[in-house]
């Protein structure tokens, strides 16, 4: 199509892409006082303006759009989140940290003897990903129960290997820390974010999830499944499966039964959640709330 036949065209866009506006930009003449300035940039192209304080709004709106648009775009329908320490072992370290903590104090010792007993929920956690991810539930054309993890070690990386080894992707939301905190190697690329505000990555771990499992982990952990039982025990938002693992470490840190007991939740509120301790119970529970079949 010529030019000139673009023009008549009724459904050719008639401004200029913003890409091709910012190469524009870059051939203009750049040696005068005016178009060195910081004020003169393309305010899209302006990090500095970008950062600004005043400017919140706008990178939260980013933060909700990117990952969003490049999710829609691979064809992500639904979600299997899972929750977890970045601090447990995987099962073939066991053997190496019980013997390093042979000579420690002896309070630190029982930490890592700790820590040693909940290798299992990595194992657990890898096979409920590949599991889920071996049966390959497309709908409407998407895929759905796509594995996400928050993107770092211990469980996180144990459920995007799980899904790595069944040949699927699998999502990894990272959020920026002080500390050096980089995304697991099984992770997909291409669905690997990143992420400044943590109340933008704990949307995104809710947009699209259809279940939700939980193991035993620390503050973040915590914020992240009570919050989520908030949300369907207020009715903001509608009941999924959740699939919390652990009963012995859940019911030493929470007293649950205790909460009931005070009235400050509704004995009801105790059914929000389904106890597991292998992965085969989970997608059990999975496939009767959604009466999937095999």
């Amino acid at each position: 199509m010529t030019e000139k036949e673009k023009d008549r065209d009724l459904s050719d866009r008639k401004f200029y892409p913003a890409e091709e506006e910012a190469q524009f930009s870059k051939s203009a003449p750049q040696s005068t006082p005016q178009t060195q300035h910081p004020a003169y940039k393309l305010a899209f192209q302006d990090r500095d303006f970008l950062l600004r304080e005043e400017l919140r709004p706008v990178r939260f709106q980013l933060e909700l759009l990117k990952p969003e648009m490049l999710l829609d775009e691979a064809g992500v329908g639904s979600t299997l989140v899972m929750y977890g320490s970045a601090r447990i072992p995987p099962p073939d370290a066991v053997e190496t940290a019980l013997e390093g903590a042979k000579d420690l104090p002896e309070d630190e010792r029982l930490v890592v003897e700790n820590l040693a007993r909940k290798a299992k929920y990595y194992d657990e956690a890898y096979k409920l990903a590949k599991l889920v991810s071996e049966k390959s539930i497309v709908e409407q054309g998407k895929r759905q129960f796509v594995v996400t993890s928050g993107g770092g070690p211990s469980i996180m990386e144990a459920a995007n290997k799980g899904a790595s080894d069944a040949g699927a992707e699998s999502i990894g939301l990272n959020i920026v820390l002080p500390h050096e905190q980089a995304p697991n190697q099984y992770v997909t690329p291409y669905l690997s974010f990143q992420f400044h505000y943590f109340a933008l990555r704990k949307m995104h771990f809710l947009l699209r999830a259809r279940a939700v499992a939980v193991f035993p982990g620390g503050f973040g952990t915590f914020d992240e499944f009570f919050e989520l039982l908030t949300l369907i025990q207020t009715g903001k938002m509608k009941p999924m499966p959740i699939l919390l693992f652990g009963a012995d470490f859940w019911n030493r840190v929470i007293d649950f039964e205790a909460l009931a007991d005070e009235g400050t939740i509704g004995r009801k509120d105790l059914d929000l959640f389904k106890w597991c301790e292998t992965a085969d119970e989970a997608w059990g529970h999975i496939a009767a709330f959604y009466e999937l079949e095999g």
